[in-house]
């Protein structure tokens, strides 16, 4: 038997809404988008050929995920449940407008007992969606998409691009504890190692959450794969699991590099962090007010105080603040714009 996610609670409380205003290094106005794998890539190009589709279900099944579809928010925030199977290797190549990318996370292991990933997802007025996942041969897992990748309108209702959401989670956790999200580097650069597949640099958060249980293993994932940076911004990201442990995944000088965690938090804005001395980093204004905070705390948040930190972040273009609780499951969602009421899931931990 498959494992169930379970869906959203009523809202219990509200976030404070105050926004800091973005400083000019803080904002990348391209944008990421999903890209081709070298697979959807070969052959004469064709302008009325459609892309592979990332579904693998039967017409019921697509049927009832479409049909699971509901607005929750006026961000306009959405929610649904994929039934049945999908190829995260193929599929969308949406470009949306470009607009301010930006972005703030951490990873709080303090208390050994309540590992904690948190993020700020800062970019253009789109609507979003909570997306449940449960794949036949990887984890089932919770993450958060922005339609606009798949290049649905505000109402999303019935369109079939939706079945390819999976294909873009722009942070979530999987039911094993791992969470992963990402941000903007401006001066990542990913050259492609001989004999490895390309996938895009938001796809790679599917194949980590769908295959990987730690920290390691999304780690080897990213390791086995090609990244396509085109279109921009280029990435970094920051991986978190049960056990504690956490990393920052970027891309210097053309060549994948890792930052593992070695204390209690660890933190990622849109500046680099491999190799850089913490001082430097905290120049930044969101990487310093979050580290003075976690140091203060030795590391040690819960979910309220996390989205309380978040809002000391926040900037003017943030769409959702976001807690994954790695062993509780536990995942507490604030729309910024919108009603901005907290909405609440949980996800069977194993």
């Amino acid at each position: 038997m498959r494992r169930m996610l379970l869906g959203a609670g009523l809202a219990l409380s509200l976030v404070a809404t105050g926004c800091a205003q973005a400083t000019p290094t803080d904002r990348a106005t391209p944008t990421d988008r999903a890209t081709p794998t070298e697979s959807t890539r070969t052959g004469p190009a064709s302008a009325s050929a459609s892309p592979p589709r990332a579904s693998r279900q039967d017409p019921e099944q697509a049927r009832r995920t479409l049909d699971s579809l509901r607005k929750v928010d006026d961000l306009p925030l959405y929610e649904m449940t994929y039934v049945g199977g999908y190829d995260p290797t193929v599929g969308t190549d949406a470009r949306p407008d470009t607009g301010p990318f930006g972005c703030s996370l951490f990873a709080a292991s303090g208390d050994p007992a309540r590992p904690l990933f948190a993020r700020n997802f800062d970019w253009d007025a789109n609507p979003a969606m909570v997306l449940r996942t449960d794949p036949p041969e990887g984890y089932a897992s919770v993450s958060l998409v922005d339609l606009s990748y798949l290049g649905v309108g505000p109402d999303p209702t019935g369109d079939r691009r939706l079945l390819d959401a999976p294909l873009l989670p722009f942070d979530g956790m999987n039911e094993r504890g791992l969470a992963v999200g990402l941000a903007a580097d401006d001066t990542a650069t990913a050259k492609p190692v001989p004999g490895r597949p390309t996938v895009g640099s938001v796809r790679i958060l599917r194949l980590v959450l769908d295959r990987a249980a730690t920290v390691d293993e999304a780690v080897a994932m990213f390791g086995r794969h090609n990244l396509d940076f085109d279109g921009g911004p280029p990435l970094h990201y920051l991986l978190a699991d049960a056990g504690g442990r956490s990393a920052v995944v970027e891309f210097v000088d053309g060549t994948m590099r890792v930052q593992r965690g070695q204390g209690r938090w660890q933190a990622l804005t849109n500046v680099p962090v491999v190799d850089v001395p913490e001082q430097q980093r905290r120049r930044d204004h969101r990487y310093g007010v979050l580290a003075t905070a976690l140091d203060a705390a030795d590391g040690r948040v819960d979910p309220a105080a996390a989205l309380r930190l978040l809002g000391q972040v926040r900037q003017g273009h943030t769409r959702w603040s976001v807690t994954y609780g790695l062993r509780d499951g536990e995942v507490r969602l604030v729309p910024v714009a919108g009603g901005g009421q907290e909405r609440r899931y949980r996800l069977p931990i194993r």
